[in-house]
């Protein structure tokens, strides 16, 4: 059974979080735990009117981020993939410097020490140079940076349409594709 870890930081985007949420509910045999930030559930709120205990049904266990030694939070705990959607530029400076103050940074600097996969959904624009570094030396430490960006050659008719993609794009690289998700045919 696969085990995904799932971090939401306050970073807008978050309906790419539900959706992926949404559909790795939609794989039973997929275990999926949940960290939020604070920062995290106050965009949750604006941009999606969802608390995180509407969450909770979607997932095996959410983690107080606060709670450090949670499960995650050790290499012991065997999960295969980690993915922070949206990711904030604050929560990707701690990953990449090892500040691992709360329990979303800790599982995500698990996942790098244990050379397991981590997906990094940054969200920020326009990037200047210390951004980018920051993004170069998590990608030299394993991580892949998958900033959610629209896939046109797919034709969406509306915004759901675009976070379909992206939430499948994510299931992909987590490792957990499913059907839903729209691939490219060629021309």
């Amino acid at each position: 059974m696969p085990r995904i870890v799932i971090g939401i930081s306050g970073a807008s985007g978050a309906v790419y979080a539900v959706r992926l949420l949404e559909r790795l509910a939609a794989q039973p045999e997929v275990d999926t735990h949940l960290v939020v930030t604070r920062p995290g559930e106050k965009t949750l709120h604006q941009e999606t009117s969802r608390l995180l205990s509407d969450l909770r049904p979607l997932v095996r266990e959410v983690h107080p981020v606060e709670r450090i030694g949670a499960t995650i939070a050790s290499g012991s705990f065997l999960f295969d993939s980690m993915a922070v959607v949206p990711c904030s530029m604050h929560t990707m400076s701690a990953i990449a410097r090892g500040l691992t103050s709360n329990l979303l940074t800790r599982t995500a600097d698990v996942a790098l020490k244990e050379r397991r996969r981590l997906i990094l959904a940054v969200r920020e624009t326009p990037l200047h140079l210390g951004h980018l570094r920051t993004m170069v030396s998590l990608a030299e430490m394993g991580a892949i940076i998958a900033p959610p960006m629209p896939a046109f050659y797919m034709l969406p008719k509306s915004v759901e349409d675009i976070v379909n993609h992206q939430a499948g794009r994510i299931l992909d690289l987590l490792g957990v594709g499913d059907s839903e998700t729209q691939r490219w045919q060629g021309i």
